[in-house]
């Protein structure tokens, strides 16, 4: 196979399919994931070593090259033409090359166009406080961040910086002044980027990933002292989320962690991406707010309470995962046995959907 038209033709194919990803797997077929599916594409030859490290390689600049083959796997995006781009990951596995590419749309949609529930643009009104986007690998965070960068972009006169690794939105700015940081690139890491932030005068900070407790600290010394900081994790629920934050910090340092939490908290979005009926994906999203009861159960390290907050809570916008989930199935957007699939209380969805 010619690396570079082989490369170009499968690129092609994940944007005319409408695919979230592609594959690139020795002894398999290309393999495409079309609304949450797995789909290989069986008419293209099998993938042998030669093609794949070829495919990577096509896409890999000379420095990128270096790093790869010094550590074995690198992050990066990739633009095809004006046509799409992408999330690249190239690995290795059993000595050969692999590749996942994750498509990430041009067009930036908007809480709507996403189906998200329209109280998270509430996120984009505030002055300063932490937000926080979860949910598993591949469900839709960084998009979901995107609409709310982008309804800022378009409703207010503030500086924007975004820490990502890899950059995968592209905002032009409008009313804002967004500027886009690749971790790799244009800084060392996620850690001495946020930090250097404090010099830079942002108004609002977007942090890809918090990946480790020096992220998180600086994440929430900015959110505590007059910016609003929007950051991703991969955690499953609110509840969650507030447990990994604490419990990545020593004993000695997790009462001083949940003061941090309970004063700059705004609120916290957990969400899953499920086949839709009618084809295509819809999320279900459980939605905290940061309410005085919600701040006080996080300074008493009563976590564990906080499910029930947000289920009683309905008044103040908050909405919980199996509430989400059962809308969708009364509305026949998703099937009961799919929402069953990802639900964390499987028994109450059930009486709930029959409600």
């Amino acid at each position: 196979m010619a690396n570079s038209s082989f490369a170009k033709e499968l690129l092609d194919l994940t944007i005319k399919e409408q695919a979230s990803d592609l594959h690139i797997s020795v002894g398999h077929p290309p393999v495409l994931r079309v609304s949450g599916r797995l789909v290989p594409l069986v008419k293209k030859p099998v993938i042998s070593a030669q093609d794949a490290e070829d495919f990577a390689f096509a896409l890999l600049s000379q420095e990128q090259k270096g790093e790869f083959l010094a550590e074995k796997e690198i992050d990066f995006s990739y633009q095809l033409e004006d046509k799409g781009r992408f999330r690249v990951n190239v690995f290795r596995q059993r000595g050969n090359v692999g590749c996942a590419l994750r498509l990430i749309p041009f067009k930036i949609h908007t809480v709507a166009e996403l189906s998200l529930p329209p109280i998270l643009s509430e996120f984009t009104k505030a002055s300063q406080g932490f937000v926080l986007v979860t949910g598993p690998s591949g469900h839709g965070k960084s998009t979901s961040l995107a609409a709310l960068i982008e309804e800022i972009n378009h409703t207010r006169a503030d500086h924007v910086i975004t820490i990502e690794d890899p950059i995968e939105y592209i905002f032009e700015d409008d009313l804002a002044i967004i500027e886009q940081r690749e971790v790799g690139q244009d800084t060392k890491s996620f850690a001495k980027a946020l930090r250097a932030t404090f010099r830079q005068d942002p108004d609002i900070i977007m942090v890809g990933e918090m990946r480790d407790p020096e992220t998180i600290a600086t994440a929430l010394t900015a959110a505590e002292t007059g910016h609003l900081v929007f950051a991703t994790l991969h955690t499953n629920s609110a509840s969650q989320s507030i447990h990994r934050i604490v419990d990545s910090f020593s004993a000695e340092q997790q009462a001083q962690v949940r003061s941090q939490l309970s004063g700059a908290l705004l609120g916290i979005v957990s969400q899953r991406l499920l086949p839709r009926t009618k084809g295509g994906l819809i999320p279900a999203c459980e939605v905290l707010f940061a309410t005085p009861a919600v701040a006080n159960l996080i300074r008493e390290n009563k976590v564990h309470e906080i499910p029930l907050i947000i289920e009683t809570s309905a008044d103040q916008g908050m909405i919980s995962l199996n509430r989400s989930l059962s809308n969708l199935v009364k509305a026949r957007e998703i099937t009961l046995e799919n929402a069953l699939a990802y639900s964390l209380n499987p028994l109450e969805l059930r009486t709930l959907a029959r409600g």
